[in-house]
């Protein structure tokens, strides 16, 4: 069993700052890449930002240079999301996802979503 838990979120300004928390636990042998995916009514998900297991961050052309993708120092499977200069087009429900190994060997790894958390950006 995996789980990924997520914080944060909530109503911002535009030009305010949000950050997201998302946890992973569980059975997990490693993982390859973790971060955010958002989803609105209007598009299909798209890709945020992940962080790899080497640490090398990607970004959505969108979000480049306003949000920043961390990983905890302490707790390897425990990310960050850092959102700067919100707009209101930043709205939307973000979602963490793993792409991970539960054992030994597992090939190829799978994907695994968190719940869901909405960022509203309005005045």
């Amino acid at each position: 069993q995996v789980q990924l838990a997520e914080s944060g979120g909530g109503l911002e300004q535009p030009g305010g700052s949000l950050r997201l928390s998302c946890a992973a636990s569980g059975n997990i042998f490693s993982i390859s890449s973790m971060g955010w995916f958002r989803q609105t009514p209007e598009k299909q998900r798209e890709m945020v930002a992940l962080l790899d297991s080497n640490g090398v961050p990607e970004y959505a052309g969108s979000v480049k240079g306003r949000f920043t993708i961390s990983r905890d120092v302490t707790n390897k499977n425990l990310v960050y999301l850092q959102m700067n200069n919100l707009r209101p087009e930043d709205t939307a429900v973000y979602v963490c996802n793993a792409l991970l190994r539960r054992r030994y060997g597992e090939f190829p790894p799978r994907d695994y979503w968190g719940q869901g958390t909405q960022v509203t950006v309005s005045s």
